[in-house]
């Protein structure tokens, strides 16, 4: 067993090269290099978690613990298991490419910006390891700063308006996370998530906890109608701020659903999840329609996620083996794929500063290699058969038909919807004409934008053609949580009158209908 901390390394070797970094006399040039040195550094620091992972294994691993406060029973608590691990490698291989495509696309206050980019990694890398219930919080917190100062900082026009939507809702949502964080140490008498996670609450208590944290979460994801933050978050965002953003900080919500709501409080996610249920297809079918109608190309990328992530809450709150694994692949694949598409509409931002559909019309004429790459993360992120989000989304719609038929027909029109907005604008951009047509002296893809694009390329292809390694990854980590969920649900499984719930929710929806 390896005993190398390697959780605490990768948490605080970033935070200590930001603090480094604010001291160091550097020139621009030298600040971009030395970030750059910096995430490729976490990235060889994280090799152990690929080379160590016991594959099978269902528990956590990696495991970390010493005391903190004994009185309260609090401590520096860490570990990984097939749910959290891929979040982890996420978060730290983002950190080298986010310095890439931000290389030339940020001008000020150079040094500031990527102190924020390292913090961010030491934040996001903490929430999906800590073990301890103050430990997470303070990681979930730590990240609201750096985040908003991205957006308020390097932002587009409306960054200040976009900046303080964002705090003020993420703020709102911690309160109540802070309040369960709160409720449970006082019920349960520790803040150590393992154990909490297997105490039994009453289902009074499960239901105000649980709220309070569904509602911390459902923003944080952002699930409809808690989701009006984060289009003007993306379009402002500068591009390493809009990757963070998709590819890690909306996981946090989906990993707070699978962490704390399912394990904590099964019978009150059970008693919830028709609610939870619709609002995953009323996020899948709002956030394709909205998409669709969309000319601003960021502002199609952030609605799009919407509905992806309507996919990941349906996946879980189906409460089925392939659902689970589904949301966890989604999760994953939603991170690679967008994240690669903000990078490359940073790309060609840089190019016409401009965000229009219009104004990139036709770019297949003299742009193939960017149109090229850009296709293929265009047709992956509405899955299409063979490349990475196809798998996600393909388990999430046999675990809603498992569940209930109607469920899936239900989340069918979402995958038809995302094919329609895709494949509409990568046919505009493509080969669509443009209103005054002449040379517009832009260059195709240079090498650094194939350095940090290209080994998103090959995931999205390694992904979708085989998947069996990622899967063996989740699958025994997602399995033991619907065994435990269902093994630990009492109190409304044992009702008489109670209905499944995907039932309940396909039967409340076509109600609606009529």
């Amino acid at each position: 067993m390896m005993h190398y901390p390697v959780l605490s390394v990768l948490i605080f070797f970033p935070l200590a090269a930001a603090f480094l970094l604010m001291v160091l006399p550097l020139t621009e040039d030298a600040v971009r290099r030395y970030t750059f040195a910096v995430g490729i550094a976490e990235c060889l620091l994280a090799l152990p978690l690929l080379t160590g992972f016991q594959l099978g294994e269902a528990g956590f691993q990696f495991a970390e613990k010493a005391v903190w406060v004994p009185q309260w029973d609090l401590a520096y608590s860490l570990a990984v298991d097939g749910i959290s691990l891929l979040m982890v490698i996420l978060s730290v291989a983002l950190l080298p490419l986010c310095v890439l495509c931000s290389w030339t696309y940020v001008g000020k206050r150079l040094k500031e910006f990527h102190i924020c980019l390292l913090l961010m990694t030491t934040a996001c890398v903490g929430v999906f390891t800590a073990m301890d219930l103050v430990l997470f919080y303070i990681f979930w917190e730590a990240m609201l700063i750096p985040m908003y100062l991205l957006i308020a900082v390097w932002g587009g026009p409306e960054r200040r308006y976009a900046s303080i939507k964002f705090f003020l809702y993420t703020l709102a949502g911690s309160t109540l996370l802070l309040a369960a964080v709160v409720g449970l140490f006082h019920q349960g008498g520790t803040f150590s998530i393992p154990q909490l996670m297997q105490t039994d609450f009453p289902m009074g208590f499960q239901t105000w906890v649980f709220l309070f944290m569904a509602l911390a979460f459902a923003i944080k994801v952002p699930m409809f109608p808690f989701h009006t933050w984060l289009p003007a978050a993306h379009v402002q965002a500068p591009s390493a701020g809009s990757v963070l953003l998709a590819s890690v900080l909306l996981k946090m919500g989906t990993y707070g659903f699978l962490r704390f709501c399912l394990p904590m409080c099964p019978d009150a996610s059970l008693y919830f999840a028709p609610m939870m249920i619709a609002l995953s297809l009323a996020s899948i079918i709002y956030g394709g329609l909205v998409a669709l109608g969309q000319t601003d190309i960021k502002k199609l990328i952030a609605y799009s996620s919407v509905a992806h992530m309507g996919f990941v809450t349906l996946g879980i709150f189906l409460f089925n083996a392939r659902g689970a694994e589904g949301a966890v692949m989604v999760m994953l694949n939603h991170g690679i794929v967008t994240g690669a598409l903000f990078m490359m509409i940073g790309a060609i931002y840089e190019r016409s500063h401009s965000r229009e559909l219009s104004d990139h019309l036709g770019m297949g004429k003299y742009l193939p290699a960017y149109m090229g790459l850009f296709g293929l993360f265009a047709v992956s992120s509405f899955g299409f058969p063979g490349l990475n989000s196809f798998v996600g989304e393909a388990l999430v719609l046999i675990g809603a038909f498992e569940a209930k038929v109607s469920i899936g027909m239900l989340a069918i029109p979402g995958a038809m919807l995302a094919a329609a907005y895709m494949l509409r604008l990568g046919i505009k951009m493509a080969w669509g004409r443009p209103a005054s047509p002449r040379d517009k002296g832009w260059s195709d893809l240079n090498t650094r934008e194939w350095a940090y694009l290209l080994p998103l390329a090959v995931l999205v292809v390694y992904i979708g053609l085989a998947p069996g390694l990622t899967l063996s990854v989740i699958s025994p980590s997602t399995g033991k949580m619907i065994d435990d969920f269902h093994a630990r649900t009492t109190v409304v499984a044992e009702t008489p009158e109670h209905e499944a719930p995907a039932t309940v929710a396909a039967n409340t929806l076509s109600g609606a209908e009529q």
